[in-house]
């Protein structure tokens, strides 16, 4: 039975409209938000009562086989983590700072250090395991101020943590000896669990700090967003009212999204725990050579919900179109399909689709939401069937968003329980993203998909800072040229950059497809030729919307660099700091090899 064969499955749309002066209006949800767990650690104290045995966290060991830990299991892990803490000493503003990728130990310790009510927080681990210059981390470090810093291994993250001078117990899980003095946590694991985690564990609060998380600027310093427990745990309950299905699936996820952001980190790992379900860590990524270890566990594991961001849709597809036995695997259990935001492609949609159809011979569900870093992250779903990518849903409970106008677009503005009240010791940055009314000044535009009937959902219409103009004085909406380019260019373009600020003419920085790599230079350079002409014919000929040139870029964007929002997204500033001199080149060198132009 799908989704719509039962009303009871996910909430009907409901939100309300007020008018404002100027042709601003406030849509807000119209149902309550229902009772709010106190912290996330009551999450993991009811399910190990309750469902003791139930698989909770699963990842690859060094024989390739799963380690699996059930609730119980995890509970008791997570007492001697956290009473180790306590015995170093933990402050209570203290947080635990982790600069590896995910893992069990990770997830284990970030458990731990939420349950005695002490900050957590995950550094990207690009800055300390890529990085040559260690300035960004060390900089991060000290004003996360920490009070205990984690990696996964000694010998990969020596050289950023002694670079660091971090004057707090360092954690290691492998290869200690690399850091003298250091602790291991099998070591803190040997720990015996005392009253006084239990008693710290009472002392939590709604407000009380839960994660530190970095947002993903693309330039000066990243801000630091507090989430508090409210917001983490308000939000699950937000999610709950739209997806009622929830109640009887418990969802079971294999994610390889980074829990240095906020998608990773709180919607699809707290989707989880809230409601008792299991978590597998996927060791892969949406790139060659490593997206085959994601591909191994989706056909093991069969997931019943799956989240991800358009780069690891679009390697996801070329196995699925390849191998049919594997789409049967991947879809045999799977109920939804969750894409960020409005990031998806038609063309990623339609293949997606026909891969379901073919082997299930109906449709799979898709479903979005939109949010940030600090919104901890939704503030929107989408809780009804759509006929195609581009719809962030319906505020949720509790949840209204003022939309303004700026410019030719609609800015929107939040205010939620779910929604921070602040940067970690930046008062400047927080009062400046708050307006007279208290609402977040999130710096996206949207607009109702119907004006006349608000319940369709709203349309999101790219950044408010991201348009810029020509030298003819010309706007160039970033946003709908975006989605149109990726469209016309499919199926070898993943995604693409707009460039042309301060310039006569609009460029385009194309991210190429999986796909891109297997064909031949000149029939590539050919087709994008030809996407460049539609765009020119689409628009009317202005040159707004009407590209004239693309450049075909050698990788895909980075996420840890910044490349990729939070909201799984394009973050068009972090591209075009990082890879200025392409831009550069597009603009001022028509006839080098990877530039296609369109005269």
């Amino acid at each position: 039975m799908s989704f719509f064969d039962n009303p009871g499955m996910l909430a009907p749309p409901r939100v309300t409209r007020i008018d404002l002066s100027k042709g601003g209006f406030i849509l807000a949800c119209s149902e309550p938000l229902g009772e709010v767990t106190r912290c996330i650690g009551d999450w993991l104290e009811l399910w190990a009562e309750r469902t003791p045995n139930q698989l909770y966290l699963a990842e690859r060991g060094a024989d390739g086989e799963w380690v699996k830990l059930t609730y119980a299991e995890v509970r008791d892990k997570v007492g001697r983590l956290a009473q180790g803490l306590l015995n170093l000493g933990l402050g209570p503003t203290a947080p635990v700072v982790c600069l590896s990728d995910n893992s069990l130990d990770q997830a284990l310790l970030m458990l731990a250090t939420l349950h005695i009510g002490r900050p957590f927080a995950t550094v990207s681990s690009a800055y300390s395991r890529l990085a040559k210059d260690f300035t960004k981390v060390s900089t991060i470090l000290s004003e996360l101020a920490p009070g205990a810093v984690y990696a996964g291994d000694g010998a990969v993250y020596a050289s950023a943590i002694r670079a660091s001078a971090v004057k707090c117990p360092v954690l290691l899980s492998n290869n200690a000896y690399q850091i003298e003095g250091s602790i291991t946590l099998a070591e803190l694991l040997r720990t015996r669990e005392t009253p006084a985690v239990l008693e710290a564990f009472a002392k939590i609060t709604p407000e009380t700090h839960a994660k530190y998380l970095l947002t993903s600027g693309s330039t000066g310093r990243p801000k630091i967003a507090i989430n508090t427990h409210r917001m983490l745990c308000a939000n699950q309950k937000q999610v709950q009212q739209c997806w009622p299905f929830l109640h009887n699936l418990r969802p079971v996820i294999v994610d390889w999204l980074p829990w240095s952001h906020t998608f990773g980190a709180n919607f699809t790992f707290n989707m989880v725990l809230a409601n008792g379900g299991s978590f597998y860590i996927d060791e892969g990524r949406p790139v060659p050579g490593l997206m085959e270890k994601s591909v191994r566990n989706l056909r093991e594991v069969q997931p019943n919900l799956y989240f991800n961001v358009p780069k690891g849709f679009d390697a996801l597809i070329a196995f699925l179109e390849q191998d049919e036995s594997f789409a049967r695997d991947f879809f045999g259990r799977l109920r939804a399909v969750f894409y960020a935001a409005a990031a998806l492609p038609q063309t990623t949609w339609d293949r997606l689709e026909r891969s379901a159809k073919k082997v299930m011979g109906e449709d799979v569900w898709f479903t979005s939401a939109w949010g940030a870093t600090e919104s901890a992250p939704a503030l929107t779903n989408v809780h009804w069937r759509l006929d195609g990518p581009g719809c962030i849903g319906l505020p949720m409970a509790g949840t209204s968003i003022k939309f303004l106008p700026n410019g030719d677009k609609l800015e929107m503005r939040v205010k939620g329980p779910q929604v921070f009240q602040g940067y970690l010791n930046n008062p400047e940055k927080t009062a400046e993203v708050f307006d007279e009314d208290g609402y977040y000044k999130i710096g996206d535009a949207g607009a109702l998909i119907d004006p006349d009937r608000p319940e369709k959902g709203i349309a999101f219409n790219g950044r408010v800072a991201e348009d810029f103009k020509l030298t003819t004085g010309t706007w160039v909406s970033v946003g709908t040229l975006r989605v149109k380019a990726v469209t016309a260019l499919a199926p070898y373009a993943q995604d693409v950059v707009v460039t042309g600020h301060d310039r006569d003419e609009v460029g385009l920085l194309v991210f190429p497809s999986p796909g891109a790599k297997d064909v031949p230079v000149e029939q590539l350079h050919a087709h994008i030729r030809e996407g460049l002409k539609k765009l020119r014919t689409d628009g009317g000929g202005g040159a707004s919307q009407s590209p004239t040139r693309a450049m075909l870029l050698d990788d895909s964007p980075n996420l840890d660099a910044g490349e990729i929002t939070d909201k799984g997204y394009i973050n068009q500033r972090a591209v075009l700091a990082r890879r200025a001199a392409d831009v550069l080149m597009l603009h001022t060198s028509p006839k080098l090899d990877r530039v296609v132009f369109l005269k």
